[in-house]
């Protein structure tokens, strides 16, 4: 109370806190009109800033502000500029699937690479058993990176596996989300140093985003990505934690799906994984990569990162895409589906052009606010004559979008603003007809464990129900 008192008698320090804040508010409006995408959230940043300068700069620091303006130059700095001739010289690009996607091609700035061994794995069990025979064979190098780690069994058994081959010899470089892995003791974090295994946090070099608070919790890198000396990769759904092998009892069977890449796809995704480590810890990844790419199969492959940092919203650009370009079907699955106005007029023109347009997602809920969000936004699409199924075989989590027999994607994204406009996320699209029937098939497997919205359900909604997911909606740009 002392305290309290000398601030309030202090009339200068009142007064100099207060000009401070009309400052940093001025900063933030010119900033937001210098980079503003969309007049509406920018006007509505601006009246809440002119009027409320007060709480609004905090929130404008927390949620309108973009910290990664400098990752542009670390792209730069990891040879985007010169990765298509390189493969144009390796002999590993697969033009003509290429050509047929073009757009795909520029938001990825990689090609379609031509040579590849995948597979589709699907859940936890079968995902990690392939991720641990894959930390085996390594020789050279290991490059984790997750926006879950979790201190539970499979975190432990996980953390042992890197030890044993960093005994070895091999050299492992170990990424980690500060907001996604909060709970992630240090102890886990210092025993695999203890060991030699190199492990940062996402926003490591960047004091203002590793603040233990709100000024992180926006911009999460979201991938999950296992490369085994650039010659095999893993990239899909699964974090580390038991809930991914289906032991939380809340949630039961977790549905999930990664794919196993090796080939030039992989070193693909090693690149993507060099322009984290790089701007996390401002150190050059020190491996070399392979000069001769081996082609274990015939599957070309597209890596695709996308993130904030993108000058363009590529991550919706090239959704949007895919689906502007089926014709007779378009399967997409996601956990949270909370799609911003491009994704939504896509879907509807889809429809319209009397395209089979299913949306399969969860039945249960894990994050309450999206669950409820994810609601209403479906809803609308049962309106428009779109198939909503709720998946009811435990939790559903997986990310894959099937389009037509021409393309399916797997990764980290979700169908969210979030990762649509917020998150680092990374998608493998694949055009080949083995992989096309593979997820084809997965698919009409999950289909048969749901069950479809109609409208009879929609008109037994609870008014209160109702409510609760139309207010939920309109947090839609920051779930």
């Amino acid at each position: 109370m002392d305290l309290l008192r000398a601030i309030i008698d202090n009339f200068s320090f009142l007064a100099m806190l207060y000009a401070a804040n009309y400052i940093l508010a001025f900063v933030c409006i010119v900033r937001e009109i210098m980079n503003s995408r969309t007049s509406q959230g920018t006007i509505a940043w601006l009246l809440s800033l002119l009027i409320l300068p007060f709480p609004t700069t905090i929130v404008y620091l927390i949620f309108g502000w973009k910290y990664f303006d400098d990752y542009a130059e670390t792209q730069t700095q990891s040879g985007r500029n010169w990765r298509l001739a390189r493969s144009e010289d390796m002999r590993i690009v697969d033009r003509a699937t290429g050509d047929d996607w073009p757009v795909l091609r520029k938001v990825a700035e990689l090609p379609f690479l031509y040579g590849n061994a995948a597979t589709l794995l699907i859940d936890g069990e079968e995902t990690f058993a392939s991720i641990f025979d894959g930390i085996a064979r390594a020789r050279n190098y290991i490059l984790v990176q997750f926006y879950i780690v979790r201190d539970d069994d499979l975190g432990r058994r996980f953390a042992d596996a890197l030890i044993a081959r960093a005994r070895d010899g091999v050299k492992i470089f170990f990424l980690y989300d500060d907001a996604g892995s909060t709970g992630l003791p240090r102890r886990y974090r210092q025993r695999l140093r203890d060991h030699g295994i190199e492990v940062y946090g996402f926003n490591h070099r960047h004091p203002l985003l590793r603040l233990y608070g709100l000024t992180r919790i926006n911009y999460r890198n979201h991938r999950k990505n296992v490369v085994i000396d650039g010659l095999e990769a893993w990239v899909g759904g699964h974090n580390i934690g038991d809930e991914y092998l289906g032991k939380d009892p809340k949630l039961g069977r977790w549905r999930d799906t990664h794919v196993h890449v090796s080939g030039p796809a992989a070193l693909a995704c090693a690149l993507m994984f060099r322009e984290d480590w790089h701007w996390s810890t401002g150190n050059e990844l020190p491996i070399r990569y392979p000069t001769d790419i081996p082609t274990p199969g015939d599957q070309p492959v597209l890596v695709m990162p996308t993130g904030p940092a993108d000058t363009l919203e590529d991550c919706a650009i090239a959704f949007t895409e895919v689906i502007s370009q089926a014709r007779e079907r378009l399967w997409i699955v996601s956990p949270y589906f909370v799609p911003g106005i491009e994704i939504q007029t896509a879907l509807y023109a889809a429809s319209l052009r009397g395209v089979d347009v299913r949306i399969l997602l969860p039945r249960k809920p894990d994050h309450m606010l999206v669950w409820l969000a994810s609601y209403a936004h479906a809803d609308q699409m049962v309106a428009h004559g779109i198939k909503v199924h709720r998946y009811s075989d435990g939790f559903l989590h997986q990310k894959v979008i099937l389009c037509d027999d021409r393309i399916a994607g797997v990764g980290t994204v979700n169908f969210d603003y979030r990762s649509f406009n917020i998150n680092f996320e990374a998608t493998l699209w694949f055009t080949h007809k083995a992989m096309i029937g593979n997820i084809e098939r997965m698919l009409e497997t999950d289909f048969e464990a749901s069950y479809l919205t109609t409208e009879r359900n929609l008109e037994r909604r609870s008014f209160f129900f109702r409510l609760l997911c139309q207010g939920a909606r309109l947090f839609s740009p920051i779930l």
